[in-house]
């Protein structure tokens, strides 16, 4: 049986419902204690000030567990020597409330920021790690085997592991930014999210005066190749990867899209950058399906074998559309936050081709110089009908894009984790 049960949870039915967080939140203040901590724990009482819950989707296995008995509802995180490895930031896009406004950008930093608040007893949690990793694929040792890259003992190992920092980043939306971003009333998006998440929170609607919401949704996982700290200095040529989550390539190698080859393409190309002196980085995104989901894609796989004449390129993003009713969820606006909480402004290299994520980044004045294509030899021969959408597209150039009826409907479209 579950004891230690918190009694101060309670429904609100009306607006203003709730007492006001002794913390109130101001976005883009110039240090984390005049922004304020962000509060999301059930325990927290009258201190929240945030909607929604910590580890977001991870959330619901929470409360499996303590339902379960296996988890005190009440136990507070110890988080001693659970600090970042290496200082990031402050920088000046963190102070600008317009450029972060889908992830905490003093997240990390809890333990060090608010170290008197948890001391008495205030249940806060970070919503941002740092530490360091090796990773090891078996694309980069085909890649030292071929001569592409060579083992320098410091980035590149003798035993092929690449030494990395790596962040993992969940998302913490303020919503006055985020409508602002889309070009949307922020009650219309409050009322929306509240709708559209079968009214899991009430709090979207009835408590106005909270403006931050934790969504149920996957984060972001960066990699980083070479000195973290210098990745927003302009003298140090920046290689980059933005990826969009594909499970079923990146993780098992399907061959009907080029996410995985393009994805260790990515990060070939950072190792290359950080040996030359410069840095990498790979931005992961949890987007699965173009954030339409696994399920949703893989009903379109079936869609589009299934259609008279078999897979087609004229007719790729048309079969989404139909299962879906959108070609792409991803929409993204929100991509470069992370880029500026790591003090980007321009990326000398970047590993896409992707017109959304081009727009988005220089769209956030987040300069690109170099756009990088995935080499011929690298697109499997099943994923030929991937391409050949995007090209009919215009996806790969800056020319217009061609008007036949059949393609008017996926100009400036991309495809999975592209």
């Amino acid at each position: 049986m579950v004891t230690n049960r918190p009694t101060h949870i309670r429904l609100t039915s009306h607006p203003g419902a709730g007492a006001r967080s002794r913390f109130p939140i101001a976005w883009g203040a110039a240090t984390a204690r005049e922004r304020g901590p962000v509060v999301a724990t059930v325990n927290a009482g009258s201190d929240r000030n945030a909607i929604g819950a910590h580890g977001g989707a991870y959330s619901i296995y929470r409360a499996l567990a303590i339902s379960s008995g296996a988890l005190n509802p009440v136990v507070r995180p110890d988080l001693t020597d659970t600090t970042p490895v290496v200082e990031l930031g402050p920088h000046p896009q963190w102070f600008d409330p317009h450029r972060i406004v889908s992830l905490d950008p003093w997240g990390h930093r809890l333990a060090q920021d608010f170290a008197a608040e948890l001391a008495e007893g205030l249940d806060v949690r970070p919503s941002i790690a740092v530490t360091k990793a090796r990773i090891n694929l078996p694309e980069i040792a085909g890649a030292v085997a071929a001569g592409r890259l060579k083992i320098d003992g410091e980035v590149l190992r003798e035993g092929l592991d690449v030494a990395v920092t790596k962040a993992a980043l969940d998302p913490v939306w303020w919503l006055p930014g985020v409508a602002e971003r889309f070009g949307v009333n922020e009650m219309a998006l409050r009322r929306t999210l509240f709708e559209q998440t079968g009214g899991m929170y009430p709090e979207l609607v009835t408590r106005p005066d909270i403006s931050v919401f934790l969504p149920p949704i996957g984060g972001i996982t960066l990699y980083i190749f070479g000195d973290p700290t210098r990745l927003g200095d302009r003298r140090v040529p920046l290689t980059c990867r933005v990826h969009d989550e594909c499970n079923g390539s990146d993780v098992f190698g399907s061959d009907i899209c080029t996410c995985r080859p393009y994805l260790t393409h990515g990060i070939e190309e950072c190792v290359r950058g950080a040996q030359a002196g410069g840095t990498g980085l790979v931005v992961y995104n949890r987007k699965e399906g173009r954030a339409l989901g696994e399920v949703t894609k893989f009903l379109v796989y079936n869609a589009r074998k299934r259609q008279p004449g078999g897979d087609q390129a004229a007719t790729y993003f048309e079969r989404t559309e139909c299962v879906a009713g959108v070609q792409d969820a991803r929409f993204q606006q929100l991509m470069p936050d992370v880029l500026s909480w790591l003090g980007v402004a321009h990326i000398d290299r970047f590993v896409s081709m992707s017109n959304m994520k081009f727009d988005a980044l220089t769209g956030a004045g987040i300069s690109v110089g170099e756009r990088v294509p995935i080499p011929d030899g690298l697109v499997p021969l099943d994923a030929s009908v991937e391409m050949e959408a995007k090209k009919a597209a215009g996806y790969f150039s800056n020319e217009p894009a061609p008007t036949a009826v059949d393609l008017t409907r996926v100009i400036g479209r991309d495809l999975e984790s592209f």
